[in-house]
């Protein structure tokens, strides 16, 4: 049997865990970013996230060669750039998922196949940014054929993962695969033992540029034993029962050492569709980087009521909101662009 990350001692640690760095990509020319005056303002938003990350801890942003130049202009002393052939910019979901262990450093690299080969998708580059950017990490690669990505999961650092069966169990992704033959798979290369499966995601998350169910604009853990998880308290939204059936599920879950969770509910904004299509705005996309929580904002009341709520849940970190409207606009929120690597 090859070696498992778990089985020579690695895990992934909980994202409030130090950091040595933060991953991104940077967008280029694709199906998601339709036209040059949309990819700029994608690239502000992008490079605005970066920004309020490198006032923390180091950036890099892998772009494409020919990029490369006006993204180190943009970006000017925020990150380093990186050059590496690109599909697209949701370097938490084509990067490595990196864990820690006595080994130090290791990844885990999810086979990714455009969020379930979706018929818009190209995934030829970014099905290799993961080893890439192990290797530039100086990280001890672990390869799997499951299909995964990082938006995906969330663990506690303490053995629990959270998931949505919508993803794991995708029929574009791993068909075939149980739930318990998944579970032995994340547990492998996470380090986890204890698996919570919520059922699905947020109603926008299953349009033409969804992921078909990531669980990290549904919930996310923020300490052991502790969640977060998206509130949509108008009824006549299709979140709304997506939300209370999330919340639910997750008061009666317990976690790898046996604790029932404590569950904070975030209230989504009053903005409740775009293009006469529901939006999944989530304050639960949040990003953790040293000293400080960047924050999704949507330039709404609820932005200041949910940076409070991370005030207190985060008594030692600055709250820093960032506008993510655009980057939600094209699919995903600031959770989804960055990916941590730990410190070893």
């Amino acid at each position: 049997m090859p070696a498992t990350p778990a089985a020579d001692g690695y895990a992934m640690p909980a994202e409030w865990a130090p950091h040595a760095r933060t991953w991104m990509a940077w967008p280029s020319p694709s199906t998601t970013f339709d036209g040059a005056e949309d990819l700029a303002a994608s690239r502000a938003a992008w490079a605005a996230v970066a920004r309020a990350v490198a006032r923390f801890e180091p950036v890099t942003v892998v772009a494409r060669p020919e990029d490369a130049a006006g993204a180190r202009e943009a970006l000017g002393t925020a990150a380093t750039v990186a050059e590496a052939p690109l599909d697209d910019a949701w370097m938490r979901d084509i990067g490595p998922t990196f864990l820690t262990g006595d080994g130090g450093l290791a990844a885990a690299d999810w086979t990714f196949n455009g969020w379930g080969a979706q018929e818009w998708a190209s995934w030829e580059h970014d099905a290799r940014i993961g080893a890439l950017v192990a290797q530039k990490a100086a990280a001890r690669r672990y390869a799997t054929s499951f299909v995964n990505e990082g938006g995906g999961i969330h663990v506690d650092g303490e053995g629990t993962v959270l998931l949505t069966e919508t993803v794991q169990l995708d029929p574009g992704r791993n068909p075939g695969w149980s739930r318990e033959r998944a579970e032995a798979e994340l547990h492998a290369f996470l380090g986890t033992r204890q698996a919570i499966w919520l059922p699905r995601g947020l109603t926008a998350d299953y349009g033409r540029f969804g992921t078909r169910g990531h669980v990290d604009i549904v919930a996310a853990f923020v300490r052991p034993g502790v969640v977060v998880v998206h509130d949509q308290r108008d009824p006549s939204h299709p979140d709304h029962a997506v939300s209370r059936e999330a919340a639910a599920l997750l008061r009666a879950a317990t976690d790898a050492r046996g604790r029932r969770l404590e569950v904070v509910e975030l209230s989504a904004p009053r903005v409740r569709e775009s293009d006469g299509e529901p939006v999944d705005h989530s304050y639960v996309n949040h990003y953790l980087c040293n000293g400080a929580v960047i924050l999704c904002a949507f330039d709404d009341p609820a932005d200041e009521v949910n940076k409070a709520i991370f005030e207190r849940l985060f008594p030692d970190r600055e709250v820093v909101l960032v506008d993510a409207r655009t980057i939600f606009a094209h699919g995903g929120g600031i959770h989804c662009i960055t990916q941590q690597q730990p410190q070893v």
